[in-house]
């Protein structure tokens, strides 16, 4: 048996925080019945710089309920950050951990898979999204275009899977050895080489509330995942340097052919489409290359992912902080 730890990263979660801590701990329940974790597995919610009722909900369920334990960040850190916050702190707690939203919309029932494909000797296994009819048609369709696009760049990651995954101390070890200021999980893991594996993931309606996930965090955490694991961005600007100038080569063989035939007319508005399309081509290769060069600059501050202003750990764990 496995001492397992879920992390459950919130954000503004007050209306399915009941629900949730309810079904996760009526499902560790289920899985000590069946020998398969230790009954001092529990369920950690890092609350991510809330504004509403979240952390007060959960330091009355860690009052409430076993198996409930928080932990509250300073400030708002993002989805990612709350995450590896959440794993770095239980890794010294537990055998292994499974990442899930607060909202549940990933099948929790999964995790009783991944805690087998763990005894069959796994470190990582994946919780791939099967069907996401539960996302809209623009989501969905988005997001696996999203992924076909890393692909294609090169990054090394698991398709139509998010961060509903299981970890071992081992894994999680190994994971803080990356010191990252730019975090993209999703990349970052398949890196590590261990042994892994997948498990289906069905998604499910949110119990309550809206997605936190908003227009703008979802391209900048598209934006992390392109530039953080791939160059090819920066190639492209060389191949679009070329091409342009082929075109410039070949528009001065036609101003050389119509001055020899004596049909060279001005053409304002082409001249115009010109001096735009190599002044887009250039700002846009220009801003490509910042962004690579604004991560160089946060990485190279070393500031703290994330900073703890509080931990609620039952009394019964040796290693309680």
């Amino acid at each position: 048996m496995i001492k397992l730890a879920i992390v459950s990263p919130c954000y503004n979660e007050e209306l399915v925080l009941e629900d949730s801590a309810k079904r996760l701990s009526d499902f560790l329940q289920s899985l000590i019945s069946k020998g398969k974790i230790t009954p001092d597995s529990f369920i950690l919610y890092v609350n991510d710089g809330s504004k509403d009722a979240t952390w007060s909900i959960i330091s009355r369920l860690h009052k409430e309920n076993r198996f409930v334990c928080g932990m509250n960040l300073a400030h708002n850190v993002g989805h990612q950050n709350a995450i590896m916050a959440g794993m770095m702190t239980v890794r010294h707690h537990a055998d292994a951990c499974v990442t899930i939203d607060a909202d549940l919309q990933d099948d929790v029932n999964a995790i009783e898979q991944m805690v087998d494909r763990h005894t069959e000797g796994c470190d990582i296994v994946y919780g791939v999204k099967v069907s996401r009819e539960a996302d809209s048609w623009m989501k969905k369709t988005t997001a696996q275009w999203y992924y076909k696009i890393l692909d294609k760049l090169g990054a090394k990651t698991i398709y139509n899977h998010a961060d509903f995954r299981f970890m071992s101390r081992r894994a999680l070890n190994a994971l803080a050895e990356y010191p990252e200021r730019n975090l993209y999980l999703r990349g970052i893991i398949p890196m590590m080489g261990f042994e892994s594996t997948t498990v289906d993931d069905v998604l499910s309606p949110r119990m309550a509330g809206e997605s936190k996930y908003t227009l703008r965090k979802m391209l900048r955490l598209a934006g992390d995942g392109i530039t953080s694991f791939s160059t090819r961005l920066i190639e492209l600007i060389i191949y679009t340097g070329l091409f342009m100038l082929i075109i410039a080569f070949c528009m001065f063989l036609y101003v050389i052919g119509s001055l020899v035939i004596n049909h060279y007319t001005a053409g304002w508005a082409s001249l115009m489409m010109s001096l735009w399309f190599i002044g887009a081509v250039i700002t846009l290769s220009i801003g490509i290359v910042g962004i690579y060069i604004g991560k160089i600059y946060t990485e190279a501050k070393h500031r703290p992912l994330y900073i703890i202003e509080s931990t609620l750990m039952h009394a019964d764990d040796e290693t309680n902080k």
